[in-house]
């Protein structure tokens, strides 16, 4: 299934989540880490706090596995509808936003 995913992330959190995907840590979880790293690097942010992306998702529940592991630790209100294919979203780039939380 193919779902449209919108979540409030908090500054706080930014840098540690930006870590744990591009340490390996989540991109080596199975069965849906690659997933989550892609999603995240698709993810736009279209209003602030506010983000949005699309992802392939195979749980009975939607996100179910992403969010017990990765997405309930660094993202809030998170809601999901399900369509028949990946969209794009305009917006800026939350992997960029990611990328200047990190200090140094």
């Amino acid at each position: 299934m193919i779902y449209r995913v919108t979540a409030k992330y908090a500054e706080g959190k930014a840098p540690d989540f930006y870590t744990k995907l591009t340490d390996g840590s989540i991109e080596s979880q199975r069965p849906d880490g690659k997933e989550i790293v892609s999603s995240m690097q698709r993810a736009k942010i279209i209003e602030p706090g506010v983000i949005q992306w699309y992802e392939t998702c195979y749980c009975p529940t939607p996100l179910k596995h992403e969010r017990g592991t990765v997405y309930d630790r660094y993202l809030d209100d998170i809601s999901t509808s399900e369509v028949r294919e990946h969209g794009e979203v305009s917006g800026e780039s939350f992997w960029t936003y990611l990328q200047s939380a990190v200090p140094g």
